[in-house]
């Protein structure tokens, strides 16, 4: 495959225990936000980024942790609605929260993603906010407190609310040709194929990202861990022969134009090495991933 395996966080119980495990098979990166394990999972890897400094980390800045409401409210950076909404992506937030987690990482992280910017935002209010969002990443990589940026969604790009060129044309706007939006992420899986069939047909989020030079990280490739329980032995066999369901559907992920890295969340190290092995062999054939579409559809 052309794609990487990354450790994603979202669903792991022990952070840093996922984080050692899949740095010591091999992993270079970490996927992390500053709500998960509830609110310690950065806290929980600076350590482990100690130990592996070739590791690069990214994390995002939207969902605001319970433990950092109350703090965030004294210090100024948000305001007592946005903290009981608990989700904000107002510019002296955003500039607290990367500061924030650049302490609890123990290092400039390689990418910060806006987290889901499409919640809670009316569609006549969303170029504005994340026009202004853009501004502050883009002086906090002026100041050096990240690296780059770029955005994580769930239902942005299904829903129409936006795309790839719009992205990068905001991005263009608040920080000029040499912006430092750099990422996208997005639920690509069995479940979300429909960036899968829009690739294999030329366009979408994945062959726009890909044009741009954006890197694009493959979310939630097993839904949750709820697709090896679905995934029949007839549609497993069609896919790769001999597979678990698991590498199956992890091999349509990784075989899909535009996908960078693929981020599994497990801290079980035979699940860990069966994703590394199925994301490391050859693609699939475009013919391979137009059946399981025709299959499945979108």
């Amino acid at each position: 495959m052309t794609a990487q395996l990354g450790l994603g966080t979202y669903r792991c119980r022990d952070v840093a225990e996922a984080a050692v495990r899949a740095a010591s098979r091999g992993a270079d990166w970490v996927d992390t936000a500053p709500n998960y394990e509830g609110g310690r999972a950065e806290a929980a890897l600076a350590l482990v980024l100690a130990a592996y400094p070739d590791l690069r980390v990214s994390t995002k800045v939207g969902f605001v942790p319970p433990s950092a409401r109350r703090i965030g409210v004294r210090a100024g950076a948000l305001s007592a609605g946005d903290a009981k909404r608990g989700h904000c992506l107002a510019p002296d937030y955003i500039a607290w929260q990367v500061a924030r987690s650049r302490r609890m990482l123990g290092r400039i992280p390689d990418v910060v993603f806006l987290h889901n910017p499409e919640h809670d935002c009316q569609e006549n209010e969303f170029a504005d906010r994340l026009y202004s969002a853009f501004l502050a990443l883009e002086e906090a990589c002026s100041q050096r407190v990240i690296s780059s940026y770029g955005v994580a969604i769930w239902r942005g790009f299904s829903s129409g609310l936006f795309d790839v060129p719009a992205l990068l044309e905001l991005a263009t706007k608040a920080g000029g040709p040499q912006h430092h939006l750099r990422a996208v992420q997005l639920p690509v899986s069995l479940v979300h194929l429909a960036p899968v069939a829009q690739a294999l047909d030329g366009h979408g989020p994945l062959v726009d990202a890909l044009d741009a030079g954006l890197e694009v990280f493959a979310s939630a490739p097993l839904h949750g861990g709820e697709i090896p329980g679905i995934v029949t032995r007839d549609l497993t066999d069609l896919i790769s022969p001999g597979s678990t369901p698991a590498q199956a559907a992890l091999a349509v992920v990784a075989s899909t134009t535009g996908v960078g890295r693929v981020l599994l969340s497990t801290g079980d190290p035979e699940h860990w090495a069966q994703a590394a092995d199925a994301v490391g062999r050859p693609p699939l054939s475009p013919d391979v991933l137009r059946r399981v579409v025709d299959v499945l559809g979108t």
